[in-house]
């Protein structure tokens, strides 16, 4: 057994932010792949050169081209246009279609038996897209995004109560967008529900802040998007995966059946190890939620409809 290797396409912020974690964790040497001229390897040798400091032992390679991909183990597909401000995720569609198709034909011709995480935006709909082109089962096509805006959620709710961050759980299902779902009735502080520490408002004023957290940081940040929090839970999913840890968390899922949903990428728990997806959690939802969680399925089905034709 030699070292897990992780490819990831698109050496911008987050691209470059998961590299960083990951060589600091020490998960596995790591290729960056990107299409601006020898930037990949001028990033590569910048992480290597801090290796000496921070002692991680490990291949860090960049590349304009996929050969040096060959036979990863996670292949992490960043590249894309990014939002600026006042752009939606879906804005995104058509561009990023292409560019996350052709990605995935390259991961597919060198790695073919990756697990891929689909990070580019609008996440749900590029995940379905990496899924057809590629043609691997759903266990391995995986977006993520329920673990970002779970995280999300729990510092907003760490924020209000003024309790440790590693008390504090949530849940947030649907669509990567603004009509995700914030599960309340399983978010809780030291397993005491959050509804009995919290009044009615500021619950729904942490739910709003949650669907558009990824705006909020753009507005901030004028010229740019998140990209740390981003990156830390694309590393959260990479480390369950590669240590086989069989952790819960929410991600961008192909559904087939479950939730009553068919041929859909959508933010579901699931059980993440060294096969990628191996179990699909279904919890049970009120009438309410059930509401809310289908109107963002519809959501993301429109997106798919639209790029259906001429992307894959």
């Amino acid at each position: 057994m030699g070292r897990k290797k992780i490819t990831i396409v698109g050496a911008g912020r987050v691209g470059s932010t998961v590299a960083l974690w990951a060589a600091s964790k020490e998960l596995g040497d790591i290729v960056l792949v990107d299409i601006l001229e020898d930037y990949p390897k001028g990033l590569a040798l910048d992480l290597q050169e801090a290796s000496p400091i921070e002692n991680f032992d490990l291949s860090i390679v960049g590349s304009n081209s996929y050969e040096e991909t060959a036979n990863s183990d996670i292949a992490i597909i960043t590249a894309g246009f990014p939002r600026k401000p006042g752009m939606s995720r879906d804005d995104l569609l058509e561009k990023n279609a292409g560019i996350v198709k052709n990605v995935t034909k390259e991961i597919v011709r060198y790695s073919p038996n990756a697990i891929i995480i689909v990070v580019t935006n609008p996440l749900d709909a590029m995940s379905y897209v990496a899924k057809k082109v590629s043609g691997f089962p759903r266990e391995r096509v995986i977006g993520m995004a329920g673990a970002l805006d779970s995280a999300r959620m729990r510092t907003f709710i760490a924020m209000e109560l003024d309790v440790s961050i590693e008390d504090v759980q949530a849940l947030v299902l649907g669509g990567h967008g603004d009509s995700m779902v914030p599960l309340v009735r399983y978010s809780t502080v030291a397993g005491i529900p959050i509804e009995q520490l919290l009044p009615r408002e500021k619950i729904e004023a942490i739910i709003e802040r949650t669907r558009f957290a990824g705006g909020e940081i753009i507005s901030l940040m004028k010229k740019a998007s998140a990209f740390i929090s981003p990156s830390a839970a694309i590393i959260q999913m990479v480390e369950a995966i590669l240590k086989d840890k069989r952790k819960i968390l929410p991600c961008s899922a192909y559904l087939e059946g479950e939730y009553g949903v068919e041929n859909c990428y959508v933010g579901v728990p699931v059980k993440l190890g060294s096969k990628g997806i191996e179990e699909i959690i279904e919890v049970e939802l009120t009438e309410e939620e059930k509401k809310q969680f289908y109107a963002s399925v519809e959501e993301v089905k429109k997106l798919i409809k639209k790029i259906e034709g001429s992307v894959v």
